[in-house]
């Protein structure tokens, strides 16, 4: 998996890129709150939930379908003065679906474990992108604070927060020529 911190880093940017003027606090709370949620599912690990399992970590909550579930909760429930099928609703539930989903994009990015079942609950096959230039990160705080993991963080901030940095800034640069 990427860290939480790279998820983190690509809700902003996304974030960034759509949304150029100063917005609510809880949209930012949220779309960093999407981008990591995707993870609670290693809790599974210690239920004794294995890894390759739908439920398994990488499994159900690394879907597009469940990006698009919780999409539809958090405009739902989070944006309540949003009128239902407006520009803004369609606007916010894209965005919050593209974070969600970008969670699973960054871990088939990686260079380790299992996959990442797209297509659950439909489809449990797990996939890899072709270009793994990512570093899995190892799961837990602890192992994160090591070599290893600083390794892992430098892969991410190459691969994932300069990219993501650097189309936030061609998105801001855009929206001032377009002025």
């Amino acid at each position: 998996m990427a860290s939480a911190f790279s998820h983190a880093v690509v809700a902003l940017a996304l974030g960034k890129t759509v949304v150029g003027v100063p917005i609510a606090r809880r949209f930012w709370a949220l779309s960093v709150g999407c981008s990591i949620l995707p993870d609670a599912d290693v809790l599974g690990f210690g239920l004794g939930i294995p890894y390759s399992h739908m439920l398994g970590h990488r499994g159900l909550s690394h879907s597009l379908a469940f990006a698009l579930v919780l999409a539809v909760v958090v405009v739902r429930y989070g944006f309540r003065e949003v009128a239902v099928g407006s520009t803004r609703w369609w606007l916010l539930l894209s965005h919050f679906f593209l974070v969600a989903a970008s969670h699973g994009l960054l871990d088939a990015m990686t260079n380790g474990g299992l996959g990442v079942a797209f297509f659950a609950p439909f489809d449990d096959t797990r996939y890899f992108l072709p270009w793994r230039p990512v570093y899995v990160s190892p799961i837990g705080i602890a192992p994160f604070f090591s070599r290893y993991g600083m390794t892992v963080l430098a892969s991410e901030v190459l691969w994932i927060w300069v990219p993501a940095l650097l189309i936030t800034a061609a998105a801001g640069a855009a929206r001032k020529v377009w002025r």
